[in-house]
């Protein structure tokens, strides 16, 4: 990827709206035409976005002296006559601070930039804790990560586990024993920064939907780590639910002779899917690995069939733990759901593994910090 190509794919539809600060509307307009598309003119600029190439004009002059923009020069092709100054997506011009706070035994997070591409990496062990010692490491894991940087860093976007609020709050958080932390108010208190905290499944499918390689049919990540949760996206939109608490999969109870689960309820999908669980089972003598895993997926298949059913999904993606997930746990989820479902429903249906690895959930906290800041996605 050169540092001025297309970076990335729309969350939304783009259009001229009527929003009360126009003038950061129509400048977000201008940033997201340069993400989706790569560097164009200011001519072509206007006719995409139906503003005035006045208004163009003095959008891109004000860009350009904040830096998120750079003159590129002439196109390979020009036509007779005074060729036009294409203009491009600064990817390198600021940086995003991304955190992901799913995994079972340590935080870890990265510098980015514009374009989704990780810089440096940081993390910190959890070593148990949890509570106000979890907050504390997650402020400085955040302080690390932004001395790393000499560029400008356009905020802080953190993946959470747990229920998230709009505000940055997480509501509930078993496995780190959060209840309303304000989690955001927090890190920017601290830092002096933008922030933005979402579930960490929810930031996942937002990287994957971004950076990733996804269709453009409706698209679900599952996010296996301390817990299991998963994020979608339908129609260009992330889909919140009700209470926001949309893609808590992971509290299904598949087994109610089960396990204990940390939500206090027994034999949730999480007590049997979880990187941890997972690997104590099969860590146990005499247990055939393969067999186990194949177990695991077709609980996991019989419950997404009715998702995949009632939605129409175009991709189901797992992400997780590489050595857990792809093999015999994802074959035997894909053939699991495809048995339980209509033909129409699950033909075309991609089941695979994130393609952005253990980035995607550092990634999509950019695409967090991107819609907030600068209105792209």
């Amino acid at each position: 990827m050169t540092p001025h190509a297309p970076v990335g794919r729309p969350l939304r539809p783009s259009g001229k709206l009527l929003q009360e600060d126009a003038r950061r509307h129509h400048r977000s307009l201008l940033l997201q035409q340069l993400f989706r598309e790569g560097p164009a003119s200011r001519a072509d600029l206007a006719r995409s976005s139906g503003l005035t190439r006045v208004t163009v004009s003095d959008l891109v002059g004000e860009m350009l002296a904040d830096g998120f923009v750079s003159e590129l020069g002439a196109p390979a092709e020009s036509r007779v006559g005074k060729p036009p100054t294409l203009v491009g997506l600064a990817a390198d011009s600021h940086h995003v601070i991304g955190l992901d706070l799913s995994e079972t035994d340590r935080m870890s997070g990265a510098v980015v930039n514009l374009a989704g591409i990780v810089q440096a990496r940081h993390e910190v062990h959890v070593d148990g804790a949890v509570g106000e010692g979890a907050v504390e490491l997650v402020l400085r894991l955040a302080a690390d990560l932004v001395a790393m940087t000499e560029r400008p860093v356009l905020g802080i976007g953190v993946g959470s586990p747990g229920v998230v609020g709009t505000d940055g709050t997480v509501i509930d958080a078993p496995n780190l024993a959060w209840t309303d932390t304000p989690l955001a108010a927090r890190l920017a208190e601290a830092t002096g920064l933008p922030v933005f905290v979402a579930n960490d499944a929810n930031t996942a499918v937002l990287g994957e939907h971004t950076f990733g390689e996804s269709g453009d049919g409706g698209l679900m990540v599952l996010r296996v780590g301390t817990g299991v949760g998963a994020g979608l996206v339908l129609g260009g939109s992330l889909l919140h639910g009700h209470l926001g608490a949309a893609g808590e999969i992971g509290h299904v109870v598949v087994d109610p002779d089960g396990e204990l689960c940390a939500c206090s309820r027994t034999g949730c999908l999480e007590t049997v899917l979880s990187a941890p669980h997972l690997r104590r089972r099969l860590a146990a003598p005499g247990v055939d690995g393969p067999a186990a895993l194949a177990e695991v997926g077709t609980r996991l298949g019989e419950v997404l069939a009715p998702v995949v059913a009632a939605l129409n999904l175009h991709e189901i993606v797992l992400s997780g733990p590489a050595e857990l997930l792809d093999g015999p746990l994802l074959d035997a989820a894909d053939r699991t759901i495809r048995e339980r479902t209509m033909p129409i429903s699950s033909t075309g249906l991609a089941v695979r593994t994130s393609k952005l690895g253990e980035d995607v959930v550092v990634v999509g906290a950019t695409v967090l910090v991107l819609a907030g800041e600068l209105g792209v996605s």
